[in-house]
């Protein structure tokens, strides 16, 4: 993969992403690590990290209890599945991927070769169906974004009509693991913050994207946490 004059690659080990980079002028190697989240044990530590840099971390901690790890697998049905999800409440998109599910319509093929008239009664609108379609016309390659950094999966996804920030942010949270990366678009998190940092209103996605530079390098599980801290808050889940 090329980044401006540097080649990249990314190389895993253990729980950490390392992005291999080489000058073209130099030929020199840096070496920057992205941390991964792959067992519980990773999600631990960054509540810990999170509690000791700020008190209302440790408090809603504290409240919220064990939290889930949250990795999916990768490739096109996680991607379809955010699509789903955009915009709706947990237990409408549960429903209508439930039905698409049932359908057998979550692959590429599948997709292509359904009618409108059969994703529609699954529950998707105009608007999702036309999204569904530019993801199968996207051909994405779903191993490269594995190698990928979290900036360029955006940078890419993003590329793909019906895929916003929100989405991608999503994938390289849950689908790809990904510790540093933050969804400030998301309305429950934008809610947990109001509530667990006693703020008047909502903070915009512009605000809580700032805020949340705060709590990098584990800014997934502070995603995590104030999901957790929703549900516990609100009596209701904020994310599938």
């Amino acid at each position: 993969m090329r980044r401006g004059s540097e080649w990249v690659r990314f190389v895993h080990d253990g729980s950490k992403a390392y992005d291999v980079s080489a000058n073209n002028e130099t030929g020199k190697f840096t070496l920057r690590a992205e941390r991964l989240i792959v067992s519980d044990a990773c999600v631990a530590e960054g509540v810990k990290w999170l509690g000791e840099t700020d008190v209302k971390f440790a408090h809603a901690a504290q409240t919220s209890g064990p939290l889930p790890l949250r990795l999916r697998e990768d490739g096109f049905s996680q991607l379809l599945g955010a699509i789903v999800s955009q915009q709706l409440s947990v237990a409408s998109a549960d429903a209508i991927w439930r039905r698409l599910k049932e359908a057998e319509l979550i692959t590429p093929v599948t997709i292509q070769n359904a009618s409108d008239d059969d994703l529609r009664a699954c529950g998707l609108s105009r608007q999702k169906i036309r999204y569904a379609r530019s993801l199968c016309d996207a051909d994405i390659d779903y191993i490269a974004l594995r190698q990928a950094s979290t900036q360029d999966v955006v940078k890419t996804l993003v590329e793909i009509s019906g895929i916003g920030v929100w989405t991608a942010e999503i994938y390289a949270m849950f689908s790809l693991g990904r510790a540093d990366v933050f969804a400030p678009g998301d309305l429950a998190l934008q809610e947990a913050v109001r509530i667990l940092f006693e703020l008047d209103t909502r903070p915009s996605e512009k605000q809580l994207r700032k805020m949340a530079e705060n709590w990098s390098p584990w800014r997934a599980v502070a995603a995590r946490l104030l999901w957790a801290y929703y549900k516990h808050a609100k009596s209701r889940e904020g994310i599938r």
